[in-house]
């Protein structure tokens, strides 16, 4: 049984509007939006996003199921085809609704600029920060985490 058109879906058919040829070229392919409390450092679309959880990777297609959860610090990554983009995030929240990655963090770069200086600075500054209390020692804990994080970005980067 098929359904009798529509004249919006008729008019859509003759002249698809700009959204309409948006979503088109979004078909099977994950929106990816990464936010810091600046800027909006990324809006793109991929065919699979890798994302860095607080317990470990998460790849996201399109027609994942919902979720919300705790990113973890390292490397966002959007593959399309044989390219892949890549970006060092530090620790936030991500969303995954309607083949759409929304991450919320503190800070976001290219990974490719991330150094094994870089890295070696942040654990050595992780390990200076005191631990006194229960708020000193989440922040070393999230200093320690970043550390890792950068650690890992900058050995890929030798690598590649």
């Amino acid at each position: 049984m098929s359904s009798e058109p529509t004249l919006q879906s008729a008019v859509e058919r003759m002249m698809p509007s700009e959204a309409t040829e948006l979503a088109d070229t979004r078909k099977g392919r994950v929106r990816v939006v990464v936010v810091t409390p600046e800027r909006a450092v990324l809006d793109n679309t991929a065919d699979m996003v890798i994302l860095p959880m607080i317990d470990g990777e998460l790849g996201v297609l399109p027609g994942r199921a919902p979720l919300i959860g705790r990113l973890g610090a390292g490397e966002l990554r959007l593959k399309s085809g044989n390219t892949t983009q890549r970006l060092f995030v530090e620790a936030g929240f991500v969303q995954v609704r309607s083949n759409v990655v929304t991450v919320l963090t503190s800070h976001a770069e290219d990974a490719a600029a991330i150094t094994a200086e870089m890295a070696t600075a942040a654990a050595t500054e992780a390990e200076a920060l005191p631990a006194g209390n229960a708020l000193e020692r989440a922040a070393k804990e999230k200093a320690r985490d970043r550390a890792r994080g950068l650690k890992k970005v900058a050995a890929k980067n030798t690598i590649a």
